[in-house]
């Protein structure tokens, strides 16, 4: 059932724009919908994900929410400062950026190129970085705003695998903690790290059933679990400089 103008107005989130990075699907799909769901304006960043965004668009909407989006190749420098501006006159100035966007390739040290490793910490770590000023620099003074970045939990126990992936989510942990410093009182700037939410595109069927048995809780989150977590703190003024983990138990072993 669609909202009405009066649900949206009681939402948590109402009269709030945000801006998500890779929101086309997956996770980032979760969280446009969430955020439209709960009364928030969202606008929707894709790169080459055009026909899945203008679906996710579609849903969004759905719940009566205005909708709009951005594209552009997040390894390029000029791209996050662009985005902003080119999201902030459509509703109003951002309140809320969702730095979720992401690259992961299975490559080890060994293994890992110049390129690779410079494409992993452009888009993973510098990228968030040009957004979160960007986003700070359009902020009205009298506004207070919320950044949360999407890590995973080998950016808090990072091992061998993955190894350009895992430093540029390390460095995005540390970006994190910098930034909830540097821009508190007026935004606040948290994190959630995540374990197998979804598996890896094209990764091979043992992936699944081999790490469901490894876990603590023998389950793997949901796209729910990790909405539900954004929700949190973006309704809770009184955090910043936080990780929640999503990883059930993961990172107990």
């Amino acid at each position: 059932m669609e909202k009405t103008d009066s649900d949206r107005k009681a939402g948590p989130l109402a009269g709030r724009v945000a801006l998500v990075t890779g929101g086309a699907r997956r996770i980032g799909r979760q969280f446009v919908l969430d955020l439209a769901r709960c009364g928030a304006n969202v606008i929707i960043h894709h790169h080459r994900s055009e026909a899945e965004a203008k679906t996710t668009a579609e849903e969004a909407a759905s719940f009566g929410a205005r909708v709009a989006l951005v594209s552009g190749d997040l390894s390029d420098p000029q791209v996050p400062a662009t985005i902003v501006s080119e999201a902030e006159p459509t509703f109003g100035p951002l309140s809320i950026l969702i730095n979720n966007a992401s690259v992961f390739a299975r490559i080890g040290v060994l293994e890992t190129d110049l390129q690779q490793w410079q494409r992993h910490q452009d888009i993973n770590l510098t990228a968030p970085f040009l957004l979160s000023q960007a986003f700070a620099r359009q902020l009205p003074d009298d506004c207070e705003g919320d950044i949360v970045n999407l890590n995973d939990i080998r950016g808090l126990r990072p091992g061998a695998d993955h190894f350009a992936y895992t430093v540029s989510k390390v460095g995005l942990h540390g970006l994190t903690l910098g930034l909830a410093r540097a821009f508190a009182p007026r935004i606040r700037v948290n994190e959630l790290a995540l374990g197998a939410v979804l598996p890896p595109e094209l990764a091979p069927e043992s992936y699944i059933h081999t790490l469901r048995d490894e876990i603590p809780l023998r389950r793997f989150p949901q796209l729910e679990d990790v909405g539900k977590a954004l929700l949190f703190l973006l309704e809770n003024r009184s955090i910043t400089g936080q990780t929640i983990t999503i990883d059930a138990g993961r990172l107990l072993m």
